[in-house]
């Protein structure tokens, strides 16, 4: 998803973007965390961060073409 204006990075819900749904996060100020409002994942931009790279490894090899199965 394209992200209109400048300001703070939006990010993918890593809970949605497991399950192949490409959903912005929202950002509290008062609390300083991200949050879904699809799935209720709250959490800060290091644990995003982090489970968004957990969750790429699924797609790491995907572009390959695997011919060796041994």
């Amino acid at each position: 998803m394209a992200q209109a204006g400048k300001g703070r990075l939006n990010y993918r819900c890593p809970q949605c973007f497991m399950r192949d749904l490409d959903i912005d996060m929202f950002y509290d100020k008062s609390r300083e965390e991200y949050y879904c409002i699809r799935c209720q994942f709250t959490g800060s931009e290091e644990d995003v961060l982090r489970k968004n790279e957990e969750i790429r490894e699924k797609y790491r090899r995907m572009r390959d073409r695997i011919t060796d199965f041994d």
